[in-house]
């Protein structure tokens, strides 16, 4: 289980996707996480497959990770895998067979993952923890970027963290900079969303290159290595 940071393209200049998506290959990160938004699960609209396709074009190197903030994301896991998905989340609250759909992303090669709101309880995933490479905690109502992170979130880490053990892959997403981002690995997460906090950085790799070694000093189990 290692330490990931993945700037959020939601954050991004949308007039200068392709020159925001080479400047997040250029900085260091794990992976570019792509919110792909319905305007119905949630209260936005973001983009689609294509916009995963040109990420691929512009940086074939750089591991793209798609959030389906969706209520059927059953009707798209395939095409998002085919324009160049290699992580797909979905959302336990959404309106489909969570259990086929984490089958289907398993059996199309890619990672799985499922995704909570902050107001949902961590009982909610547990059953399908067989099927999951990562959970993702929202630590702010999904839909909009530059929101506060939600501490409240942090003891349903916790207590994956426990259940699962370090097999898991915790990510957290929502109001991450250097001081949340150790207040989550405290609780136990080890992948770290960040957009605004991220994009508006003058230097992108020099802040990743912090934020990375103000996390390595935790074993994502609440205790100092």
């Amino acid at each position: 289980m290692s330490i990931q940071i993945l700037p959020s393209l939601l954050a991004a200049d949308f007039g200068r996707l392709s020159e925001e998506i080479a400047r997040v290959a250029g900085s260091g990160a794990d992976a570019l996480h792509l919110d792909i938004m319905d305007a119905h699960f949630v209260p936005n609209l973001s983009f689609g497959p294509d916009v995963v396709a040109l990420s691929r074009r512009v940086a074939p190197g750089l591991f793209r990770h798609v959030h389906l903030m969706m209520s059927r994301p059953d009707l798209y896991i395939g095409r998002f895998v085919e324009y160049g998905a290699q992580t797909v989340q979905i959302h336990v609250e959404a309106d489909c067979d969570i259990w086929a759909a984490l089958r289907e992303i398993r059996a199309l090669g890619v990672r799985s993952g499922l995704v909570l709101r902050p107001q949902t309880p961590v009982e909610a995933i547990k059953p399908y923890l067989g099927l999951c490479d990562e959970v993702l905690f929202m630590t702010v109502n999904p839909g909009y970027g530059g929101q506060s992170f939600m501490p409240e979130v942090m003891p349903k880490i916790a207590a994956l963290r426990r259940c699962a053990g370090s097999a898991l892959d915790i990510m957290v997403d929502g109001g991450v900079n250097f001081e949340t981002a150790v207040v989550a690995a405290e609780a136990g997460a080890n992948q770290f969303v960040a957009g605004s906090f991220l994009f508006r950085q003058q230097d992108m790799g020099e802040a990743i290159n912090k934020l990375r070694g103000v996390l390595s000093a935790w074993n994502f189990n609440g205790n100092i290595v």
